[in-house]
């Protein structure tokens, strides 16, 4: 397995100050001894109105240059909506994404089913105001109705990433896909060979999955990306500790990772599973922490998983910023 830093770690969304360029995720992808980056579908990293050809080029050459791997872009598509407009403005994006995505020289397209969104607060961003909007928008909506608009948007995009030599691959994210076996069932529903699969051990662990190396089986060859989460600290002997940040703040050790890994191994699975520091971060003296948290978070991150995954530690052959 190779280790990925997804972008929305440093997308300036969860810490205070700005976002990063794309150059700069690069070089720190380098530093913190990360193998590949998985650029965000949105601004300010992976927009597709914002990365034309031959801003997809300059990138690839970048990234090439610093032997980082453009392994994944990441869609935010919500295709769940009852109103056909916001279903048909959602099928422009991610027919855009696909073409951004085979432009960079990535092979995977990160999708959801559904995906409320965020919205900016000073205190970072949140989730709350758009998961009610999303609510309130499929109350007269059946469960199965959702499921079929999803299934449809994920039909029509499917061919053209076969079109374009992409594949897709579904999170086991909610909302519709609140579980692995939802995402199989939408998968073995949308029955295209461009529609894979993306599970991950933080979502399965929050939607009631103790055994992580059951769920990788069942997953099985459709798995084409991974993702993992967290926070992290250095022990007094040199080794990282995980930690997950609960919803009422506190921190609890993680204790799912290696049998996810073990499971990752019982399929063969040689692809990348990439950090992500995407969640509601604790405020200091009233604000949100800088971003120097991401940073430390990042680079114990890949030690973390390095460790539980049996590799050696790439040098840090770029100096830190």
């Amino acid at each position: 397995m190779k280790l990925g830093l997804y972008s929305i770690t440093y997308l300036g969304v969860w810490y205070r100050g700005r976002a990063l360029t794309v150059e700069e995720l690069i070089d720190r992808a380098r530093a913190y001894g990360y193998d590949g980056v998985e650029i965000d579908g949105k601004r300010p990293h992976g927009n597709p109105l914002d990365l034309p050809a031959s801003r997809c080029r300059d990138l690839r050459a970048r990234a090439l240059d610093a032997g980082i791997e453009l392994y994944a872009v990441a869609a935010n598509n919500d295709f769940s909506s009852p109103i056909p407009e916001h279903r048909e403005s959602q099928l422009a994006y991610v027919r855009e994404l696909i073409r951004m995505t085979a432009d960079l020289g990535a092979p995977t397209l990160r999708m959801f089913a559904a995906w409320p969104g965020i919205t900016m607060t000073p205190e970072g961003g949140r989730y709350t105001a758009a998961r009610r909007v999303w609510r309130e928008a499929h109350l007269d909506l059946s469960a199965e109705e959702t499921w079929d608009f999803c299934r449809d948007g994920l039909i029509e995009a499917a061919r053209w990433a076969g079109d374009s030599g992409v594949t897709l691959a579904l999170q086991n994210h909610p909302p519709v896909t609140n579980t692995p076996g939802d995402m199989l069932r939408m998968i073995r529903d949308v029955g295209s060979p461009h529609l894979k699969a993306c599970l991950d051990a933080p979502l399965a662990a929050q939607q009631g999955v103790t055994s992580m190396r059951d769920a990788a089986r069942d997953v099985g060859p459709l798995q084409v990306l991974s993702h993992f989460g967290g926070e992290y600290e250095r022990q007094p002997d040199g080794t990282v500790r995980g930690l997950i940040r609960e919803a009422d703040m506190t921190l609890t050790p993680e204790g799912y990772y290696a049998d996810f890994v073990e499971g990752m191994r019982d399929i063969g699975y040689d692809g990348y599973v990439g950090y992500e520091l995407c969640h509601p971060l604790p405020l200091v003296n009233g604000e949100p922490v800088g971003i120097e948290f991401a940073d430390r978070n990042a680079e114990l991150a890949a030690a973390y998983l390095r460790a539980i995954i049996g590799t050696p530690e790439r040098a840090a052959s770029v100096p830190r910023r």
